[in-house]
Parts: structure tokens; C-alpha cells; sequence
């Protein structure tokens, strides 16, 4: 009992121990009416805390947080209070999961911000039952989990879709634009508190803490199949969600990302061998196959990992799953939308077919629930589009993928000393198995961000980002080891080659990466190097699509190269190439020559179907289904023609690039004839009688310009025309070489200005001695004769030089055929076995035999 003092005004002690006890017994009221209500008063309606929690009044809540503070306090005495508060928790969520972006979704966000503030509340909520329920379906997690009601807010919400993009396709750009900057402010403010409060779950306690990365873990890894090619949207969570969710663990990364990377060193690259919570068992590997991963990971690491490295990882899993599965979504989302719309147009034609037919009712109804799906769609793509255009969002993306590269860089240098100390390549021929284990998702993701933010905003990606990106790129190319997937090191070319693309379209800029390619010196040392050996290795890369795919890829490089060819240390990289390693630099040239004769010859193909399909469209005389079938041709060669010529132009452009910085590299005996032949045949195309089959309609249609292609053909020869052994080729090519060629060529040049007065002395000089290399050739025929069979190359039938015996045929061939065979195909070229040019044995009999006859010959 307290007993009353003589004087209360004077006992300020007393009046405080009186205060806290009258406080203590409300407080304990409010707790024994919050789980007895019956007992005060039975009359009324049944008590919802979680409807109190939620209400505001005169812009404060109804229950103060102080309030909420101390029935937490009393907690320990009162386990039945938990309860009536996880049912609060619990009927919050339910309330919230029926909301969208458009409803008052804040009265939940604000109550649940309340209570986690308040330590016991937050780490009470993640006892529920209800706040990571088992064996829950992606689709789930958003709707039967505490938290997944309030990540589920998002501007891709049907409602939200509905009111700000009814019709995107007649919307004026500025109310698109209005109502994506809108909703990308909303959904930012919204993140952001969700960061915060997620922010308190976490410093609650260790346990708190251990159960919200449950649930992020949870979530991604059920999520795996949203970057599967084929994907239901049934059977995964929602891009909004998976957005949210990436934001999150962004801000929770945000600590230890500073910018000189002074704490990388905390990201356990033991992470994945200390009982991880994200699951990568399944995933493909940068290097290692199943096999050899699983006995990795199988040699577990005693102790756990350490906050940083668990928000770290889970980060590049949100991003897998969450921020680069919806680029690719909306990328897909696109190509089905214009499927649809050919289908839409398709029916309609048919529709005039059914005009009188029964069945006419049953196509309107198909045609009606398809242009409204397609509406849905159209929705549904300008709010995603808008969304993943946020600034924000993508310089988060960049920023945490430049910090996921730096840390892959520094995991494979030496020592593991980098960013603090640079490394030089090359690294040890085999990378550490702490990277060779890693999903090869990882670097997959960083060029995907990276040629995401390039494709759309390119300003955004700063000079620190690209030099990343750079790095880890040229770093990889030449490591080719390291990396299994040549489609993965692709990846990284095409990062390359969007990085030199102009920021501003036409504004003549040297792109984002143009600067550092051109200045770094890691790339001065490394760049040339690296894409010649990726170039060579895309030759095969096991997929059916191999023969295709490696043009694509080598038009990358090819730009790559044009945009560094100016600076004069690269060129004389290309030269110290030819020198210190030649069977490289040989084999590099003989796949850019193959290309070439390939690209060239359909391109022209392609061109004279187009002339031929052109003059009989011209004539009237053709049914319409002929027609149809003529018109169907014409744009599948024209779709073609394109393309290959494209590719062509690039790749004369190139071997024009390199026979006149050096020369001398293209005359060896393994190259010369390949080139001359390739030249001579696609000389013949161009200036032959039978050029005229090249006039097409509208030739820029298809990039084609058939005089700049002979200026450029002819520039190759005059960049090789003063050597000896490139005139004696040029004189040897049986196939296409004529006396008349190069004067057919020099006429065209001349009528139409396209090579000065110089150029065309120079090019009337070789022809002379191509004429006269062949003079001489055939003199030396005349002398030897008929030619024993025996002593005739099997392959060129050629008097041989210097013989050699392959193993298994146990045939007869010239070194330099054999060699110049070799370069393209690794195989004995009369029964296919495996074959190196190491292998060969000189045939000495044979040739004594040889240089015997010819003497003989020549007396």
C-alpha cells in the first residue's frame, strides 16, 4: 500500500513511484482486456487488436507506441499477451494481402514499422507460426507468410496496372511517362520503409535476425525456375514481389559497399562449404561439372558465416531470380506480345472466310478474349518497362553487380590481394576451386545489368562500374580455362561491344568504355590478345548452333577491334602477336579468312537470288499463289542478305585493317594461298561477267555497296601487292585468277574514282607481276613434264616441297597443306582421325626422291 505523505507537493520521489505504479496496473489492465475482453464487458462486440493497431486519430495511432512498449515489458509474465499479438500479427497481414498499391496499404506498413521499433515485438513477430510456414509454393510465400503481404505491394499489381496503363498503345508518351515516374516514386518511398523496418528485424536479436534471412533464403531459392526459359506464372513468385525483395537486401548491403572496398575482404569465399543458406547445389557451375562440385561442397567448413557475407549472397541470388529475371521477362514479354499480335491479324483475315459460317460466333469469341489478353499485356509491359527504368534501381543494380565483380577478381588474383594490389595476366592456367564452384549465374548476372543499363540509359554507368566490367572481361577471355560456357564468355564480348557504342545515337562519343580501352593499361597489355584467342575458341562450341552463333560473336569482336585500331599500341600488339607467338596469330587468320570466303560468298548468293526473285515478281504473268510462294523467298533471302553482308563488310574491313599494319604475317606459306584464292574469287563476283546479277532494288536495303566492298577487296591487295609470295599466289590460283581480272577491276576503279592515280599504278604494277609470276610458273611445268602421281600433294595436286608422313593414313602430303588443313580442321583429313601438326613425320625417301626428278627435269 502506498501511504500518503504529509506534504505531496514536496515529494517529487513519491509522486514518481506513484505514477509507475498507476502506469504498471493500466498497463496490466490493457494486457488482462486484451486477453480476458470478456471480463470487462461481455456485452460487446469481440476485440480486434489488430483493427486498433491500424487506426489513426487525428494523425496518431490509436495505441501509442509507449504503450505497446510496455505490454512487451510484461510479456515474460504473460505469455497469453504473445498470443493476442501474433493473431494481430497474423490479421494484419491477412488484411494487408488483399490491398494493392492503390488502396491505404500505408496504415499496415505504419502499425508494423510501430512494433518492430520496439525490440521484444520484432522478435516476437518472427516466432509466429505463420512467419515461415513449411513446404510453401513460390506463389505462396507472398500470401501465407507474415512478411510476404507486405513485399507483395508493387506497381505490377493487376489494380494498380488497370488504372495507370489502361491503354498504353493510345496513350499520349507523356501520360505514360507521368504515370511510370509516379509509380516509381511510390514503390521507391515504399522500399525504402520496408528497408528500415527490415532494418529492425535484424538488430532485434540474433535469432530475429537468423529467421528474416530464413525467409529471404527461403523464397529465392523456391524461385529458381523464374530464369528457366519456359516459365509458368503459377508455379513462381511475382516480378513485384522478387523486386521488393531485391531493393531490401540492396540497403542491407549498403554498409560495407564502400567505394574503395575496404571490407570486400569480409565476404567469405568460404560461404558456400559453411552450411549456406542459399541453395546452389542444382545451379551450373563457372567450371567445375556436378560431379566435382558436389565433392566440394560435400568438404564442409566448420563455423558459421558472418552477416555480411549472408546478405551478400543472398543479394546475388535476389538479383538471379528477382531484378534480372524480370529484364528478362519484359524482353519475353515482348516477343510474345508481338506473337499475339500476328495472331490477332490472322484471324482477322480469316474472319472474312467465316462471314456465313456457324463457326463465325465461336472465332469473334477467340479473337475477342485474344485482343484482350494482348490489351493485358500491352498493360502489364509499360508498367514493368517503367519500372525497371527507374534511376535509382539500376544504379543500385550497377553498383552492387560492380561489387560482386571486384570480389570475383579478387577471389582468382593472386594472393587474393585485389583491388588494393593489380594483378597481370596471365593468372595460373587453373583458377581456384573456391571460383571454379561459384554458379556461373554470377558473372552471367554482372554482364546482364550491365548491358541492361547500357542498352537503355548508358550515362548511368559510371567509369568505375565500367572498369569492372572491363577487367573482368578481358581477364576471362584470355583465363579461357576458367570458364567452361563459351556462351558465358560471349556474354562478356557483347558487354565489350556495347561499352564502345556511342552514349548520344550519331554523337560521335567513344561510348562508356571507349576511354578506358583506350587508356588502362591492363586492357593496352591484355585486350588484343584476349579477343584473338576468343575468337579462335568460338570456332567450336558444342552447341548445334555453333556453325551461326560464332559470326554474331565475331562481329562483337570485330567492332571492339575497329574502335581501338587507331591507337598505335594496339597495333603493335597485333604485330608482336605475329612475331612471339605465329602459330596463334596464324590459326586467328586463318578462321578470319575462312569467315570471310564464307560471309562473302553468301552474301553475294543472297544478293543474286534477290536480282532473280526481283525481275520475275517484275512480271504479271504469275499466279497468286506462285506469287505468295515468290514474295516468301524474297524476304526470307532478303532477312538473310542482310545479315551476312553486314557480317562481310566487317570482317573485309578487319583483314584490310591487319594486312596493312602487318603484311608480312599474311605471306606465310599456310595463309598466302588461302587469301589470294578467297580475294581472286570474290574479285571475280564483283567485276566477272556475271556482276550484273548483283543489281538489287534499293542495294542500301541491305547494306550493300558494291563499290565501297571492291575498294575495299582491292585495298587488300595493295597492302600485300609488293610481296613476292602474294603475287605468286595470286598467279598459282587455278580456280579464279584470269589475265583479265585485275584489268576489269582497274576500269571500274577508274570510271568511277574510287582509287586515286597511285593506287591504281600500284595495283596495274601487281597485275603485271602476277602475269608474269604465272609466265614463270608455267615455264617451270613445261620443263618438269608429266608429274609422277606420287610426288603430287593428295589434297592440290601440286608438285610437293617438303613432304610429311601423317600417322594413322600413313599419307603422303605437303607440310604446308597439311598445315594450312590443320587450321580448320583438327582432323586427318583422309579418315578423320585427331591429328596436330607435331605429329607428322618428314618423308625423306620422298623427298630426295622429288628434288631428284627435278634436277633430272631441268638439265
Amino acid at each position: 500500500m502506498v501511504h500518503k505523505p504529509p506534504n505531496t507537493r514536496l515529494d517529487t520521489a513519491y509522486q514518481t513511484r506513484f505514477l509507475t505504479e498507476l502506469r504498471r496496473i493500466c498497463v496490466d489492465f490493457c494486457g488482462h482486456a486484451l486477453v480476458e475482453p470478456d471480463i470487462f464487458d461481455a456485452s460487446s462486440r469481440p476485440f480486434n487488436l489488430a483493427e486498433d493497431l491500424l487506426k489513426v486519430s487525428d494523425g496518431e495511432p490509436v495505441i501509442s507506441s509507449e504503450l505497446i512498449n510496455d505490454l512487451a515489458e510484461t510479456f515474460v509474465g504473460n505469455p497469453s499477451l504473445k498470443e493476442v499479438f501474433l493473431q494481430a500479427f497474423g490479421d494484419m497481414s491477412s488484411g494487408l494481402k488483399r490491398l494493392e498499391l492503390v488502396d491505404d496499404y500505408q496504415l499496415y506498413t505504419n502499425a508494423l514499422y510501430r512494433l518492430v521499433t520496439i525490440k521484444p515485438m520484432a522478435v516476437l513477430f518472427t516466432t509466429s507460426p505463420n512467419f515461415l510456414p513449411s513446404n510453401l509454393r513460390p506463389p505462396d510465400f507472398e500470401v501465407k507468410t507474415l512478411l510476404g503481404p507486405y513485399f507483395r505491394i508493387s506497381p505490377l499489381q493487376a489494380r494498380v496496372v488497370e488504372t495507370y496503363f489502361p491503354s498504353p498503345k493510345t496513350q499520349a508518351p507523356s501520360t505514360l511517362n507521368l504515370a511510370s515516374s509516379s509509380l516509381r516514386i511510390s514503390i521507391r518511398t515504399y522500399q525504402d520503409q520496408l528497408s528500415v523496418i527490415i532494418n529492425h528485424f535484424v538488430r532485434a536479436s540474433p535469432e530475429a535476425r537468423g529467421r528474416v534471412l530464413d525467409f529471404f533464403a527461403s523464397v529465392l531459392n523456391s524461385n529458381s525456375k523464374r530464369r528457366a526459359i519456359q516459365v509458368q506464372e503459377n508455379t513462381v513468385s511475382s516480378d513485384g514481389f522478387l523486386l521488393n525483395i531485391t531493393a531490401v537486401l540492396n540497403k542491407l548491403c549498403d554498409p560495407f559497399m564502400d567505394a574503395t572496398y575496404t571490407k570486400v575482404d569480409k565476404i567469405d569465399a568460404r560461404y558456400f562449404r559453411q552450411k549456406p543458406r542459399v541453395d546452389i547445389k542444382n545451379e551450373t557451375k563457372i567450371q567445375a561439372d556436378q560431379a566435382a562440385s558436389d565433392a566440394f561442397y560435400d568438404n564442409i567448413v566448420e563455423g558459421s558465416a558472418n552477416f555480411n557475407s549472408e546478405v551478400f549472397f543472398l543479394n546475388v541470388a535476389a538479383h538471379h531470380v528477382g531484378y534480372i529475371a524480370c529484364i528478362n521477362n519484359a524482353t519475353n514479354l515482348s516477343h510474345h506480345l508481338s506473337d499475339m499480335e500476328k495472331n490477332v491479324e490472322r484471324l482477322e483475315q480469316e474472319r472474312e472466310r467465316f462471314l456465313n459460317s456457324p463457326q463465325l460466333a465461336q472465332l469473334d469469341a477467340s479473337l475477342k478474349m485474344l485482343k484482350e489478353r494482348l490489351q493485358k499485356g500491352y498493360s502489364y509491359q509499360a508498367a514493368l518497362e517503367g519500372l525497371l527504368a527507374d534511376e535509382t534501381s539500376q544504379l543500385q543494380a550497377l553498383s552492387f553487380m560492380n561489387y560482386l565483380t571486384v570480389w570475383l577478381l579478387r577471389l582468382i588474383s593472386p594472393k587474393m590481394e585485389y583491388p588494393q594490389t593489380r594483378f597481370k595476366l596471365p593468372l595460373p592456367a587453373t583458377a581456384v576451386p573456391e571460383f571454379s564452384n561459384l554458379p556461373e549465374y554470377m558473372i552471367d548476372d554482372i554482364a546482364a545489368v550491365f548491358c541492361h543499363v547500357i542498352r537503355s540509359y548508358p550515362s548511368r554507368v559510371t567509369a568505375q562500374q565500367s572498369e569492372g566490367v572491363m577487367v573482368l572481361a578481358i581477364t576471362l577471355l584470355r583465363m579461357s580455362s576458367y570458364i567452361k560456357n563459351p556462351y558465358l564468355k560471349a556474354k562478356l564480348v557483347e558487354s565489350l561491344y556495347l561499352g564502345i557504342l556511342p552514349v548520344r545515337p550519331g554523337g560521335g562519343d567513344r561510348g562508356v568504355l571507349g576511354d578506358l580501352l583506350n587508356g588502362h593499361e591492363f586492357a593496352l597489355d591484355n585486350l588484343m590478345h584476349s579477343l584473338m584467342s576468343f575468337y579462335i575458341e568460338v570456332e567450336q562450341t558444342g552447341a548445334h548452333t555453333q556453325f551461326y552463333d560464332k559470326f554474331n560473336i565475331r562481329y562483337n569482336i570485330s567492332q571492339v577491334v575497329k574502335s581501338i585500331w587507331r591507337n598505335q599500341t594496339y597495333r603493335e600488339k597485333l604485330a608482336q602477336e605475329s612475331r612471339l607467338n605465329p602459330d596463334f596469330f596464324v590459326r586467328f587468320v586463318a578462321l578470319l579468312l575462312n569467315d570471310v570466303t564464307f560471309l562473302l560468298d553468301e552474301s553475294l548468293s543472297k544478293l543474286t537470288e534477290i536480282h532473280r526473285l526481283q525481275n520475275e515478281l517484275e512480271g504479271e504473268s504469275n499466279d497468286a499463289r506462285s506469287r505468295a510462294e515468290q514474295e516468301r523467298l524474297l524476304s526470307s533471302n532478303e532477312h538473310h542478305a542482310t545479315t551476312y553482308v553486314s557480317l562481310a563488310n566487317e570482317t573485309v574491313l578487319m583483314v584490310k585493317r591487319f594486312t596493312a599494319a602487318i603484311p608480312d604475317a599474311f605471306v606465310s606459306p599456310e595463309l598466302v594461298h588461302r587469301l589470294a584464292g578467297m580475294l581472286d574469287y570474290n574479285l571475280v563476283a564483283l567485276v566477272g561477267p556475271k556482276c550484273a546479277n548483283l543489281r538489287v532494288k534499293d542495294p542500301q536495303k541491305y547494306r550493300f555497296n558494291p563499290r565501297a566492298l571492291l575498294s575495299e577487296v582491292i585495298d587488300v591487295y595493295l597492302n600485300l601487292g609488293t610481296r613476292p609470295e602474294f603475287v605468286k599466289a595470286i598467279a598459282m590460283d587455278g580456280r579464279s585468277y584470269s589475265a583479265d581480272l585485275f584489268p576489269r577491276a582497274y576500269a571500274i576503279l577508274e570510271r568511277f574514282g574510287l582509287k586515286s592515280n597511285e593506287e591504281l599504278l600500284l595495283l596495274r604494277t601487281m597485275s603485271a607481276a602476277a602475269e608474269e609470276a604465272k609466265r614463270v610458273d608455267a615455264k617451270g611445268e613445261e620443263e618438269l613434264g608429266d608429274i609422277p602421281d606420287e610426288f603430287l600433294d593428295p589434297l592440290l595436286f601440286t608438285l610437293m616441297e617438303n613432304p610429311v608422313i601423317l600417322p594413322t593414313s600413313k599419307t603422303s602430303i605437303d607440310l604446308s597443306t597439311i598445315k594450312a588443313h590443320l587450321l580448320s580442321d583438327p582432323t586427318d583429313p583422309f579418315n578423320r582421325s585427331p591429328l596436330t601438326i607435331e605429329q607428322v613425320v618428314p618423308d625423306v625417301e620422298l623427298k630426295n626422291r622429288i628434288e631428284a626428278f627435278k634436277a633430272e627435269r631441268r638439265r
